[in-house]
This record gives C-alpha cells, structure tokens and sequence, in this order.
C-alpha cells in the first residue's frame, strides 16, 4: 500500500484539486482508496496572473519564472493541508497548470528525425508549478511533467486519464463512456473487458465543457461571477438551435481522433466570436448560456455518434461540470435511452477523480510502468510519463 497525493488544477483555473489516496495493486487489479478530497481556490491575484497568461497575455521571463514559483508553492501548501490528521504521504504526483497547449501539427505516427531538421510536427504543452520544488518544500517525492514524454514521441500528451479510467472503471459485459467535464471535456471510451479490450479503447479531447460558459458568466455580470451554480442561470433560458448549428461546424469539432485542444481555441477571443454571431438572435443572457450549454452536449454527443465504433451502455460523468444538472439533463435528452450518470455511483469520486488519476500515474511512474494510451493520445508506442524529483539532500562529509 502506498499513500500518494493527486494534484491538477484544470483548465477552468478555479483551484487546485487535491487528492488523498491509498493505493495497492499495478493494472487491472490496481485498488484505490480515496482519504480526503478538497479543493483549494487560487487567491484571486494569482488566477488573474495565469488566466491572462492562458489568454496570450506576453510577460517577461522574470515574470513566468515568478508565476511558476507561486504555482508551484500554492500545490506544495495544498499537498500539506491535505494530508492533516492522516498519515503523511510518500508520493505526489503534481499535474501543474497548463498555460499552452498546441496539439501535433502532421499526421499521426511521423516520428521525430535529427537535430536541426523538421519537427514541426511535434506537438508542444507547457505546465507551471515545477516539481523540484513541490518536492523541496513538501519533503515528498514529486512526479510532475507528465505530458510531455507523450509529446516528444509524436502523441498529444492528452488525454491522460483514460489508461486509469481503465483499470479502475471498466465493465465485463458493458461499453462505457468516462466523460470528463472540466473547463475543456474529454471522453474515454471503454469496450467490454475481454478480447484485447485495452487495444480497443478510444479517447479524445470532445471541445468545450466548462470553459466558454465560465467566461460567459463573467462577462455577463462584470465579474461579479465566475461561474453558472448548477447551471441554474442557463436553466432559465432556450437554447438557439440555428446558432449551435453554426458553431457545430468549427473545424475541430470534425477532426478525427487523437486530437486535443485547450484555451487557445476554446478562450476569450472564441466566446467573443460567440457573441458576436449571437447578435442578430438579440438573446437574453439566461438564452446565451443555454445556447452554450447545448453546443456541449451536442459536441459531446455527436463526437460519439461520428467517432465511436458504437454508441456506449452508459455514460459517467466526472469534473466540475458533472454537477451542471442543466448540461447533465441535456446530455441526457440528446442520448435518449442511454443513462447518463456519474463516475460516483460506480465508485469514483466525480469530483476528484482526476487528481485521483494523477496520483495514479505517479504510482504507474515509480513502478515504470507506461502511463499513455497510444489509442488516446495518437502516441506510436506506450511510454513512461513524468519527471521523478527526490527531496534528498546530500550530506557532505
């Protein structure tokens, strides 16, 4: 058994998750035991600093090297505040803050060719909140980094999740859909366990989740407010079905898998392009947002109809977004008689399962067994993800 803390702040930048868990066992007869779950909201100046970094804001070196330094002190202090009245870890694994991300540019399976020579390519993902110094302030051996060893051998260095979603949630008899709603969604999907089902699992990045909707609620009321309370506000209106026709047609939306994407599409300047083609429909704000709301259903729902080798038994929702009972009630609308869940009523929490998933990958790291899901990630082969940083001192004689 050995007791690792999960850390990830997600697109969204609302705070840090942190996760307690003990855990036993390697693949599929991994056991996780969640201890404690709680987030811990940035203070405001420092969520201001990474939203305007995410938005392209330019900032000196100085500033980013000082930007990754807080980062990284707000997880080693969410690491220590977690861990009160338990037993002290020996591992974390810290995801950090993604501030860029910039998917692979060419075909999947090209691989990297020498030094000097066209890697174009590659894809490219930028995390703050260095591990080296988590570990020094924690005392604790920190995996961090875990995107980029995905990256480097031509994946997209996401999603990450599905490998875990695996082991901890599959079915013997059953096709499931895991549908992570973080600021931006991912699904894995997960055949049956049996006849090489690992091989046949499929992942993805499916848009927007969380993300167009939080920056509307903050335009809509000045900043009063950075989010939509069980999507109470959204509830109130009707959703423009001609204008979610419309945005349905963005590029990404039709791009195969493995693909990924981030706030450098779905950020500020999409949510203006957004309002702007929402002008001439003169929608009331509760109208917007249930317009919103309905392009993430029905991106979600019609990445399965068109990328999946079948639609699945169920779907468990996972993420902030899983407690959005509007979004939830419109995924459930738009998938008829598939049941529409979450990943707690089959025993994971929905609110921290991806800091779970960290914790996990860390445990993987240690262990050196692979991390990635070649189907999920467009990676050519598995490989170990994460950066091992020991808190050791060396004693001098």
């Amino acid at each position: 058994m050995t007791r690792v803390i999960g850390l990830i702040s997600g697109t969204s930048v609302d705070g840090i998750d942190a996760a307690l868990v003990d855990i036993s066992g390697t693949d599929l007869d991994i056991k996780v035991e969640l201890l404690a779950g709680k987030t811990y909201p940035y203070p405001a100046e420092l969520r201001e600093s990474i939203l305007a970094v995410c938005a392209e804001k330019a900032i000196s070196m100085a500033e980013l090297a000082e930007l990754d330094d807080a980062i990284a002190l707000t997880f080693a202090q969410a690491a220590q505040n977690i861990q009160t009245g338990y037993q002290p870890a020996t591992l974390i694994g810290s995801h950090g803050q993604t501030v860029y991300h910039r998917p692979p540019v060419k075909a999947r399976g090209q691989r990297g060719r020498g030094a000097g020579e066209d890697n174009s390519f590659l894809g490219y993902t930028l995390q703050l909140g260095r591990g080296d110094l988590i570990a020094y302030l924690t005392g604790i051996t920190t995996v961090s980094n875990f995107r980029v060893a995905d990256i480097a051998v031509g994946g997209h260095g996401a999603p990450l999740v599905p490998r875990v979603d695996a082991y901890l949630l599959s079915h013997p008899e059953e096709a499931r859909c895991i549908q992570n709603l973080g600021g931006i969604g991912n699904v894995a999907y997960i055949p049956p366990r049996r006849d090489h089902w690992l091989e046949k699992m499929r992942g993805w990045d499916t848009g927007p989740a969380n993300s167009l909707l939080d920056l509307a609620v903050e335009h809509l009321t000045a900043g009063a407010k950075t989010y939509d309370e069980d999507g109470k506000w959204a509830a109130m209106g009707t959703p423009c079905h001609a204008l979610v026709e419309q945005w349905l047609q963005q590029d990404y939306f039709h791009l195969p898998p493995p693909k990924s994407t981030g706030r450098e599409l779905f950020g500020v300047d999409y949510l203006q392009q957004c309002l702007k083609a929402a002008e001439p429909y003169q929608l009331s704000p509760s109208d917007f947002l249930a317009t919103l709301t309905e392009l993430t259903a029905a991106s979600i729902v019609q990445s399965y109809q068109t990328f999946l080798p079948q639609m699945p038994q169920g779907v468990f929702l996972c993420g902030g977004g899983s407690r959005n009972l509007y979004l939830k009630q419109r995924l459930q609308t738009l998938l008829g008689t598939i049941p529409v869940l979450t990943t707690d009523e089959v025993g994971l929490s929905a609110d921290f399962k991806e800091a779970i998933a960290f914790a996990v990958l860390a445990y993987w790291r240690q262990l050196g067994i692979p991390g990635n899901l070649p189907s999920a990630t467009g990676a050519p082969y598995e490989v170990l993800l994460g950066e091992i940083h020991q808190p050791l001192r060396v004693e001098r004689k």
